[in-house]
């Protein structure tokens, strides 16, 4: 009897609310519909290359819905890195442990080395992943929903303080290249200023929309910042120079400066809130565990009809398969007009 096929999963990466309803949907869908096994390699690319794996079905994929971080654990790992056959360590790994496919799930990082993997023939599925929701190809990535919500929360309870003590909040959140959250957040929690990536401030600009806020008998405002933000004539804030297997900084410092530029420019008493990784944790709203457990089904059907190189994604409301390219090509930037929206409410 011939032996049934084995696909391999692996989240990579940060991680964020809806990797394990990712997983749960692979299982479920693979085992009852197509008949599969599964291997879960644990800590990304690493447990790939370390043999790090633990046998996964139903049983042990179940109650995973409403859980946060992801069960197999993540790294930011790099087969690729140094003068090593990546390609050719995968496969051996691969063999090794009767992996026929991969799944991985994960962001431009992981999907690269996905992408690297399929041009030399190994079956790659890949499943966005990006709390920032700045993939391209695309329409929306899980967790980002969840990361908003988190937020918008923090927001809404600072303004409470910020009124009470007649302060400027400084609420700096995710975002390394990108504003999608800063721009939905602020939005939805009444932010009177937002900075992001994709737009370089003028520090000057910032503290007249406080004054005239100040001026009309408001004595508090909120500043919500990208952590990629910076002004225009400036660089990104870096909190050191240290660099991951990819090659990227750790970004980081944007409301500390903030903090000291407005109070020491209005005068007004200002304090920063640096939402960091409280925004990854805990579980996923409603949309991000739908969208995680559409991806899920879709990458493994993917799997089904024999595609590689390919991710899954939404568009519009369909859940497709797009070549891994479009996601690694650029970075899915904030829509201008949507920025244009959240002006009108600034100062």
């Amino acid at each position: 009897m011939p032996r049934m096929t084995r696909i391999g999963i692996l989240t990579g990466g940060g991680d964020c609310p809806g990797l394990n309803a990712v997983i749960r949907g692979i299982v479920r869908k693979g085992v009852k519909v197509h008949g599969y096994e599964f291997t879960g390699f644990r800590y990304g690319w690493a447990g790939v290359l370390e043999d790090n794996a633990i046998e996964l079905d139903i049983e042990r994929t179940s109650g995973l819905l409403p859980r946060g971080g992801t069960i197999l654990g993540t790294s930011r790992t790099n087969p690729y890195k140094g003068e090593g056959d990546g390609t050719a360590l995968v496969r051996a790994s691969m063999e090794r442990n009767g992996v026929d496919a991969l799944i991985p799930i994960g962001g431009d990082d992981t999907l690269g080395v996905a992408r690297r993997l399929a041009a030399d023939g190994v079956p790659v599925v890949g499943v966005p992943k990006t709390i920032d929701n700045d993939i391209a190809g695309t329409d929306y990535t899980f967790g980002f929903d969840t990361a908003v919500q988190v937020a918008t929360d923090a927001i809404d309870r600072l303004h409470t303080t910020a009124e009470s003590h007649n302060r400027v909040l400084v609420v700096e959140v995710m975002g390394r290249h990108a504003g999608w959250i800063a721009a939905h957040a602020g939005m939805a929690g009444g932010a009177d200023a937002i900075l992001v990536p994709e737009k370089p401030f003028d520090l000057d600009e910032v503290c007249a929309h406080l004054r005239a806020r100040h001026e009309r008998g408001r004595s508090f405002s909120i500043v919500v910042a990208s952590e990629g933000a910076h002004p225009k004539a400036g660089d990104l804030t870096l909190k050191n120079e240290e660099v991951d297997e990819f090659g990227h900084v750790r970004l980081g410092g944007i409301a500390a400066w903030l903090e000291k530029e407005i109070e020491g420019r209005t005068g007004y008493e200002t304090r920063m809130v640096v939402l960091g990784h409280v925004q990854r944790g805990g579980t996923p709203t409603a949309y991000d565990r739908v969208l995680a457990t559409r991806y899920g089904v879709a990458a493994v059907d993917a799997v089904a009809r024999g595609e590689s190189g390919v991710m899954v994604a939404l568009r519009g409301t369909e859940v497709i398969t797009v070549d891994i390219l479009e996601a690694l090509e650029n970075n899915k930037l904030l829509d201008p007009r949507l920025y244009e929206t959240a002006e009108v409410f600034f100062g």
